[in-house]
């Protein structure tokens, strides 16, 4: 997987991401903090995560004190982007119109989805007319 899909993330850097990504930024001790809601870490699991996520582009950091404050390289939407390609490729060999259409037959569509994607179509429309 790219290093810009979130597939290629293991279960604890997605839900490390998660934290910076809804907070902005973070030390290792914010996000041990607001995972520990669900789990237990260590916070030394929680520092190797984010140097793992540094290591392979997804974080940077910066000193604050005597602790570093990482944060993201590339927003949600640029991750969850890369994550859609890379289906779009796996699933319909990158053929989108396929992947809309299978949407549309099997989705559970209302007719407000239906009139919102209309809007998105002739709104792209009016983009490759420019």
């Amino acid at each position: 997987m790219s290093k810009h899909s979130l597939d290629g993330l293991g279960e604890l850097q997605r839900a490390v991401m998660e934290v910076i990504w809804e907070r902005g930024e973070a030390s290792v001790h914010q996000v041990r903090d607001r995972l520990a809601r669900e789990k237990t870490l260590a916070y030394t699991t929680i520092l190797t995560t984010l140097q793992k996520l540094e290591k392979t582009g997804w974080l940077k950091h910066r000193p604050e004190g005597k602790s570093y404050v990482y944060f993201p390289t590339r927003s949600r939407d640029e991750a969850g982007a890369g994550s859609v390609k890379g289906f779009l490729k796996r699933v319909f060999d990158g053929d989108a119109v396929a992947m809309f259409q299978h949407l549309i037959r099997e989705g559970d569509l209302t007719e407000e989805d239906l009139g919102d994607l209309r809007k998105m179509i002739n709104e792209k429309k009016r983009e490759m007319r420019k």
